[in-house]
């Protein structure tokens, strides 16, 4: 009954169906824009190029199919990703940034968005003019002179802020983040064509490696829900204080602090620094240097090798849970609000000292969800290096952004229901 009045309530409130509404529109625009294609492309070639490139099948995921067909939005907002990694990691070495970002409220939180877009526009042309040549080279377009590949840079670059642009108008006018909501409905646009693949290559004798494959999806699937909602609460007591005849504060509460602060976006960070070296390289190695190219194609065998792969992915999930943390959570800022509050943790004194137990706290929880997020993030590779079955190495990362994409827009919708309650 709880949950019809809620459906009740979101389809009697005309704010949150207007919301609704632009999200379906927005996400209608972004698979239109995904199968506008740049001229002189080979389908054919085009498609047995990436099928046989791995690390490219997760990128053209994550541009909802765009990269494949060669779409005016083919990066996706492949670039917009790469320059938030750099501006976060500016964070730790450029104070002025710090207090940008951190204090100085949210002007100073759209002032740092906007340096961001401004660093994705050189890293598209990068990344465009990278993946143009590469792809010429693999004959999977046609010939084009240096005009026409300056032109097409121009155009999916321009795509791609157009994407970036549509992400922060979901944001900002319908539910969810809209970024991550961009990089779900690009997953889910290449489910079908997984589906399919695996049941044209069903193979009887490997019955049992499927069934296992969807009880560890199940298990992912709960593991995931279960560590997001976990929390680890840290008591909080606000102290009495008397004005004329009446009492003020004396309350108890807590601060609730995420096992899984960082949510899906170590996933996003982690495949983004391992997909940008493996294009950088591959381009090279097809200069006319030899030295270079030598070079290159040793990179290159090395990322190639499923096992470093792994360990790769691993370690830059652990690792990036931790920094996104860090950046987005500080406790020192929340040790100092507290104390301006009159509130304080029992047993621990105000200021330095709750920072400290806070932080604490804070790491040890975040040790157990950063270990979580890097093994079900690795987990369908080391799978699909057992099996053989190359769908698996794809299934395990998208299945875990959906799943946690899914929980943050019900969360968010719950939210705004909520409000129309009361």
């Amino acid at each position: 009954m709880n949950f019809l009045n809620k459906l009740n309530l979101i389809i009697k409130d005309s704010n949150l169906r207007r919301r609704i509404a632009y999200l379906l529109g927005f996400l209608v625009l972004f698979r239109i824009l995904a199968v506008i294609p740049i001229p002189g492309v080979d389908a054919q070639k085009l498609t047995e190029f990436f099928s046989n490139n791995q690390f490219l099948g997760l990128m053209n995921i994550f541009s909802g199919g765009g990269l494949s067909s060669l779409s005016i939005i083919m990066l996706g907002v492949g670039p917009y990703i790469t320059a938030s990694i750099i501006m976060q990691l500016m964070t730790m070495m450029s104070e002025r940034l710090k207090q940008l970002y951190h204090e100085e409220g949210e002007a100073g939180k759209k002032k740092f968005s906007q340096y961001s877009r401004l660093l994705t526009i050189p890293l598209g042309f990068l990344q465009g003019y990278a993946f143009l040549n590469l792809l010429k080279s693999q004959g999977a377009i046609g010939t084009l002179s240096n005009f026409d590949i300056l032109v097409n840079v121009m155009v999916i670059v321009a795509g791609s802020m157009l994407l970036v642009w549509i992400g922060e108008l979901i944001s900002e006018f319908a539910i969810g983040n809209g970024v991550s909501i961009i990089i779900f409905a690009g997953i889910v646009a290449g489910l079908p064509t997984t589906i399919n693949q695996m049941i044209f290559t069903f193979d009887i004798s490997q019955l049992p490696v499927y069934i296992g494959f969807l009880s560890v999806a199940v298990l992912i699937v709960l593991g995931v829900v279960v560590v997001t909602e976990a929390e680890r609460p840290i008591p909080i007591n606000y102290s009495k204080r008397v004005r004329g005849n009446k009492v003020y504060g004396g309350v108890s509460t807590y601060l609730p602090l995420r096992v899984n602060q960082a949510g899906v976006i170590p996933i996003i960070f982690a495949l983004s620094i391992l997909l940008f070296p493996q294009m950088i390289f591959t381009y090279l190695a097809r200069l006319n240097n030899e030295v270079i190219a030598q070079i290159s194609d040793f990179v290159l065998g090395i990322l190639a090798n499923g096992w470093f792969y792994a360990v790769a992915y691993f370690i830059l999930v652990f690792l990036f849970t931790y920094f996104y943390t860090a950046v987005t959570f500080d406790p020192e800022a929340i040790s100092t609000n507290l104390q301006r509050g009159g509130a304080f943790v029992p047993g621990v004194r105000p200021g330095e000292q709750t920072s400290f137990y806070i932080g604490k706290v804070l790491t040890r929880i975040t040790f157990v969800g950063a270990l979580f997020l890097g093994f079900i993030a690795v987990l369908p590779l080391v799978m699909q290096a057992i099996t053989g079955i190359a769908s698996f190495a794809i299934g395990g990362t998208a299945l875990l952004i959906v799943v946690s994409v899914v929980l943050d827009l019900v969360k968010k919708i719950e939210a705004q229901v909520s409000i129309r309650e009361y």
